[in-house]
């Protein structure tokens, strides 16, 4: 019997936009490592972009850092990676540096023991794209209030086939999906 070889992560992904467009990204082969796919960035900063500029973004399971990179070449204030994986946060911090983004941060810790902290700054902007097997939608979301700014946009993907338990004061604004992915983004609510 044949089994289908698993895809490989890419070796790269690319800032589709901004000061930063055409950087390239690097993508180790790592379990549970998804960067999110061209097709579904560029729409959601269609989506985001009014809303970029001056905003304070979290990238709360960073990863390979795309959403926070792509966030901080359209003209956020402030990006704030959080990675737990030691290696991919000081990729993320090399990146950085090579990319000259003096604007973004990265915190090598786990993103849910992160939010349990007295938060020091509120966000305009979150990205809650936890591996997906490992099922954080729903802790992440709910240590994330006092992380918000008013009005505040999340940014949730999940497997097509998982519709993630999130709060009722987080209404949908837009939402797509792929053969893969379902994504959304969500307002607090004031």
């Amino acid at each position: 019997m044949n089994q289908r070889p698993k895809p490989r992560a890419p070796g790269s992904v690319r800032i589709i936009a901004g000061s930063l467009r055409g950087s390239k990204l690097p993508v180790p082969d790592r379990p549970g490592l998804r960067p999110t796919s061209d097709r579904v960035r560029e729409t959601l900063f269609n989506w985001l972009q009014p809303r970029l500029p001056g905003a304070r973004v979290l990238d709360l399971f960073a990863g390979t850092g795309a959403l926070g990179f792509e966030a901080a070449s359209r003209g956020a204030a402030g990006v704030l990676l959080v990675e737990r994986d030691p290696e991919l946060a000081r990729s993320l911090r090399e990146q950085a540096v090579r990319l000259k983004v003096e604007r973004l941060q990265v915190v090598a810790e786990d993103a849910i023991a992160w939010l349990g902290r007295k938060p020091e700054a509120v966000f305009d902007l979150v990205f809650l794209d936890p591996p997906f097997a490992a099922g954080l939608w729903e802790p992440a979301a709910a240590a994330l209030a006092p992380w918000l700014a008013p009005g505040a946009l999340i940014y949730v993907e999940s497997p097509r086939n998982v519709v993630p338990s999130l709060p009722a004061s987080w209404p949908v604004l837009r939402a797509g999906e792929t053969r893969d992915v379902r994504y959304a983004l969500h307002r607090a609510g004031d």
